[in-house]
């Protein structure tokens, strides 16, 4: 048997155990850096897998490592898992499947690795969706995880068609509070110090900025606190806010624009202001290669799958950014559904645990694990990778 038919063998037959986890983990949501059972049960498996674990790492205590390494030289490939839900909603982003089919295809890649060699390793990363200590690759990449891996693969759930790697934005989460003074609005609001006046001129400033602003550049924010009572100056407020960017650069630039506009209100106010940030990382921006994803779509074609380019608008942000920031990484969407279904939806929480969703571990795991043995088996193709990768970052605006 081929090494190839080893790989799809092996994902086949053990399919129905990562099809479980998943309908496990679906069936128990747990939001950013809390998924305790989550991380319980795919830890787990991977030690049924033969693979060395730790949990508990890079300040995520749901964050955890897995390493199989054969005695045989090559190259260090690393599986990203998700596996956080959604606050209110559960896995209406499908990262149930994300880390049962990251589990399975580096399983799958195990039976064939002390052949042709190399090391395999699948990095648990929690909070994907963000919070306080939220977009946990950040914190891989910042703790030197990524330092000796080649390469980083992994899928995520789409929707009714399959889409390569793209180039999703930058983002950064913070807040933006005033202290002003309260005073009675009616008898003396002269002794007051407005602090949702200051607020109300940082939105009114923004939108004023917008005017100015590249196309890929994104900022939301909400009031969060604007006062107690109508009849009281408010003297304690806060918004937070995104900013987004196609670059980090870009979208720091525009952070720091933002802060001159909040030091400008309180200057005008006199409230006191803090601008901070509401999560422990950044998301960066996703740099493609698309050789890396050439490969992965001649294994996609070779499994009966079809694949039709279309145009795509970067509009949203992962974490899986900051790791193509330093190692040449893939996340193509993966079709899990005949309809079309949007993210962070009801529709999309029921296709993720549809039997259609759940076929797509297997297929995933398979596209992923050939993808890897293709790297594995070609050094010049994984150093052509690798220098395009190099490229890329370094073209960045």
């Amino acid at each position: 048997m081929s090494h190839r038919d080893t790989i799809i063998s092996y994902a086949e037959a053990q399919y129905p155990v990562y099809r479980q986890l998943a309908l496990d983990i679906h069936a128990r949501p747990e939001t950013s850096n809390h998924e305790y059972f989550a991380c319980e049960v795919l830890t787990k498996q991977l030690a049924n897998e033969g693979f060395d674990v730790t949990v508990d790492v890079a300040g995520h205590p749901t964050g955890f490592v897995g390493t199989y390494k054969s005695a045989k030289p090559g190259p260090t490939l690393c599986f990203l898992a998700e596996y956080d839900a959604l606050a209110g909603l559960g896995h209406g982003c499908g990262h149930n499947l994300f880390g049962a089919t990251s589990l399975l295809a580096a399983a799958s890649l195990k039976q064939v690795v002390d052949a042709v060699g190399g090391e395999i390793r699948v990095y648990g990363t929690p909070g994907e969706e963000g919070g306080e200590n939220g977009s946990a690759k950040g914190s891989f990449v910042r703790e030197g995880f990524f330092k000796d891996v080649d390469a980083a693969l992994c899928v995520h759930p789409g929707s009714d068609h399959h889409e390569l790697t793209h180039a999703e934005i930058a983002c950064a989460p913070f807040r933006i509070a005033f202290k002003g003074k309260a005073a009675h609005a009616a008898a003396n609001p002269y002794e007051g110090i407005n602090a949702l006046d200051a607020l109300i001129l940082v939105f009114n400033a923004i939108g004023l900025l917008r005017q100015q602003l590249q196309q890929d550049v994104r900022i939301h924010g909400i009031i969060t606190k604007g006062g107690d009572a109508p009849n009281t100056i408010p003297d304690d407020t806060e918004a937070r806010f995104y900013v987004r960017a196609a670059t980090v650069k870009r979208m720091m630039e525009v952070y720091h624009q933002i802060e001159n506009i909040a030091q400008g209100a309180a200057l005008q106010t006199g409230c006191t202001v803090i601008v901070e940030p509401t999560q422990r990382n950044l998301v960066e921006n996703i740099v493609p290669t698309p050789a890396f994803d050439a490969v992965y779509l001649k294994n996609l074609l070779s499994l009966g799958e079809s694949y039709t380019p279309e145009e795509y608008a970067p509009l949203g942000s992962s974490d899986v950014g900051n790791v193509s920031q330093v190692i040449p990484t893939i996340q193509p969407m993966i079709r899990i559904c005949s309809q079309p279904v949007a993210g962070h939806s009801t529709e999309k929480l029921e296709a993720c645990r549809s039997e259609e969703g759940l076929r797509s571990i297997a297929l995933g795991a398979k596209a992923l694990a050939l993808t890897a043995l293709d790297l594995i088996e070609d050094p010049a193709l994984l150093a052509s990778i690798k220098e395009a990768h190099r490229q890329a970052v370094e073209n960045q605006a």
